[in-house]
């Protein structure tokens, strides 16, 4: 078959040369134009997806929503949170967890109380507390007890009746804090769905000075009995919030002039070079095994690591949680 392209059977790219005399038609210019090279590459600062033009975009929405803190306008996203059933209640277990109920003057209806208890200062307190506040008391066989709170919780002899948890909007939170001339610190949960984890990091955020803990509606753990039991009572002082669509949420933070921070083994920041802990942030912190989702990672100004030795494979979402919460409220002390 005959070659039509003119080039020699084995010699891809190489052209016979027209015949003597033949004129040759020129480029136009165009092997002029592509010795000139491309344009100056862009600034770190003025690309997009770039980890330090997100930090500018960050910044810009945070300098642009100074003015806004005070506003009662409520963002067109926001939404509140699904209604809960009337009958969907909760036992909270242990000690320490009842009483700060009580403290709180959490909505109860009923107080366990096993048989024979040990009674201490604690159990004196819930008792005066329950009698004062109009709250049933029924003593119950230790066994009767541990049938209705699940024979694996460590209830200590009371249990408390409370209704379902009542969630907060996330929004409210920020504006709170504004309001009171604080830097919000908030922490939101990307697909966790262990209640301890929940427990211990509603914990460290009461603990660190945090003003609220975000959970998302699908696919991750509510404020349970089990997460009270963990909280060790900060879930009564400490707000949670329940987002119907955690991207959707994060982003109207964003334009609330909040920072959001994503922790992944692989960030691009590492915790001890954090340069935003003075500003309003939400720390969201994602499963053990699958991590951030994507789309929450899209829409981080910063992805940051938190540096462990070579032989941790990777840290719990509540201990990552508190390592940063402690850092955040360390760095802000000492500015």
């Amino acid at each position: 078959m005959k070659n039509v392209s003119g080039n020699k059977k084995g010699r891809p790219g190489a052209v016979r040369s027209g015949r003597k005399g033949n004129k040759q038609v020129g480029s136009g210019g165009q092997g002029a134009q592509a010795l000139e090279g491309r344009k100056p590459t862009p600034k770190a600062e003025d690309r997009p997806y770039h980890p330090a033009g997100k930090r500018k975009a960050a910044k810009d929405r945070f300098e642009a929503a100074k003015g806004r803190h005070g506003a009662s306008s409520t963002p067109q996203s926001r939404t509140r949170p699904p209604a809960r059933k009337t009958d969907d209640s909760e036992l909270v277990t242990g000690r320490n967890s009842v009483l700060e109920a009580l403290r709180t003057k959490t909505p109860s209806t009923t107080l366990y109380i096993a048989s024979r208890i040990e009674v201490d200062d604690r159990v004196k307190e819930i008792l005066a507390l329950a009698n004062h506040r109009g709250v049933a008391i029924m003593e119950i066989m230790r066994p009767e007890l541990d049938r209705i709170t699940g024979h694996d919780s460590v209830h200590q002899g009371v249990a408390l009746k409370v209704p379902a948890y009542q969630y907060a909007v996330a929004e409210d939170i920020a504006e709170q804090a504004f309001a009171r001339d604080q830097v919000p610190l908030m922490v939101a949960l990307d697909g966790i769905t262990d209640p301890r984890n929940l427990g211990a990091i509603i914990r460290s955020t009461a603990a660190f000075g945090g003003h609220g803990v975000i959970v998302p509606q699908r696919r991750s753990v509510g404020v349970t009995a089990s997460a009270w039991k963990t909280s060790a009572g900060a879930a009564a002082r400490t707000p949670v919030a329940m987002a119907p669509n955690l991207t959707q949420t994060l982003k109207s933070l964003k334009s609330m002039g909040l920072f959001v921070l994503g922790l992944d083994g692989d960030g691009d920041v590492e915790l001890d070079a954090l340069e935003l802990a003075d500003r309003p942030i939400v720390i969201v912190v994602g499963s053990e095994g699958k991590g951030l989702s994507r789309l929450v990672t899209d829409t981080c100004d910063a992805i940051v690591s938190i540096p462990i030795s070579s032989a941790t494979e990777s840290l719990n979402a509540g201990i990552a949680a508190s390592v940063t919460l402690w850092e955040v409220a360390r760095r802000r002390r000492s500015a």
